[in-house]
């Protein structure tokens, strides 16, 4: 049976000073009027049922997502007490999973990617879990045919292509690249930007786990050993916090040797930081991305995003990144973008709680 697992946990601190700890990136209408979370399960809705979804996210999250997502039982909603990257996170849902249905697949997805036209991603959903039908231990990612030479993501190499003619298998992953690297990527034709969803059985993520991660694995399996019973808060603290972060792109996929990969036939894209809204809204005539009450004069290629309660006026504006709430104001040059993240940190030196 296809289980989704739906990992929500991220920080998203680049789009401060709309994410903050209690409502990070996912849990914000940053595109329409649905929160990225509420888009991601009802993208899935006529494939997987709520009994097969499966959120994981932060404990303080957790009860913020009953909410949002009432149709989902409680328990399909689990509260990591730490942060431990992807591959604890992917480890622990196989297990809960496996509990009850020991040959399930997993589609395996993060919960703040904008992907358009639901009916061509489910469809290619079902390509995948027909390949691992066919082949119950290969691994299947989704690439995305870049439109521009993007430093922003990392990227799949593809090799020779399979038998159904309609997917390949991947020859490397590669990390972020420079920008002359991009561009050669780009112009091979050969790469396609890392999704970062997965499609495998439950068990083939497990053997990987307990051939590259054993200590880590070993930890998971106490903790579901002790699920539903009274000790479950007190393990699950003791010994994911004694779990060594990991992505799961390092723990399994880049040794992994079966591995195919599926060139998406939706349209998607990662909501790294607030340049993004420029790809995913567009721009007026003078090139500015503009969300809420604004009023530009002599501003051009500018991001402004507020409400429609509070009116932004920019002057003399080129290249810039506005963004009001109503405890913060971020004012930023595009090329700094990378450093909200630093903003964050500053804030959280200097005490200033209420702002993070």
């Amino acid at each position: 049976m296809l289980h989704a697992i739906i990992m929500a946990g991220g920080a998203g601190t680049r789009f401060w000073p709309a994410s903050r700890a209690d409502t990070p990136k996912q849990m914000l209408p940053l595109v329409g009027d649905k929160t990225m979370i509420r888009q991601t399960v009802d993208r899935l809705a006529g494939l997987v049922g709520p009994e097969q979804t499966l959120v994981v996210t932060n404990e303080r999250l957790v009860d913020a997502i009953v909410k949002q997502l009432p149709e989902l039982p409680t328990a399909s909603i689990v509260g990591e007490p730490c942060k431990r990257d992807t591959a604890p996170c992917i480890g622990l849902a196989a297990l809960l999973v496996c509990r009850d249905d020991p040959e399930a697949t997993m589609a395996v997805m993060p919960a703040d990617h904008v992907i358009q036209a639901t009916d061509r991603f489910q469809a290619a959903l079902r390509q995948a879990a027909a390949m691992i039908e066919r082949e119950p231990e290969q691994i299947v990612t989704f690439g995305i045919r870049p439109s521009y030479a993007a430093e922003i993501f990392g990227y799949i190499q593809r090799g020779d292509a399979l038998e159904d003619k309609a997917s390949y298998r991947v020859k490397q992953f590669r990390e972020k690249p420079d920008a002359a690297t991009a561009g050669e990527y780009l112009a091979s034709g050969d790469y396609y930007w890392n999704s970062g969803i997965f499609v495998w059985r439950a068990k083939t993520i497990l053997d990987a786990l307990a051939e590259r991660q054993p200590e880590t694995l070993a930890r998971l399996k106490s903790i579901v050993d002790d699920w539903g019973s009274d000790r479950q808060h007190e393990v699950f603290t003791r010994e994911f916090t004694a779990i060594e972060g990991i992505s799961i792109d390092y723990a399994v996929m880049e040794h992994a040797t079966n591995v195919a990969v599926i060139e998406a036939p939706f349209d998607w894209d990662d909501l790294g930081g607030w340049q993004s809204l420029t790809r995913l809204l567009g721009t007026d005539d003078d090139k500015n991305t503009i969300v809420g009450k604004h009023l530009g004069l002599k501003t051009k290629g500018t991001i402004v995003r507020t409400d429609d309660q509070h009116l932004v006026v920019t002057l003399g504006l080129e290249d810039m990144i506005v963004v009001h709430t109503p405890d913060a104001t971020l004012v930023a040059n595009k090329r700094d973008e990378e450093s909200i993240r630093r903003i964050v940190k500053e804030i959280e030196a200097k005490g200033w709680k209420d702002y993070l």
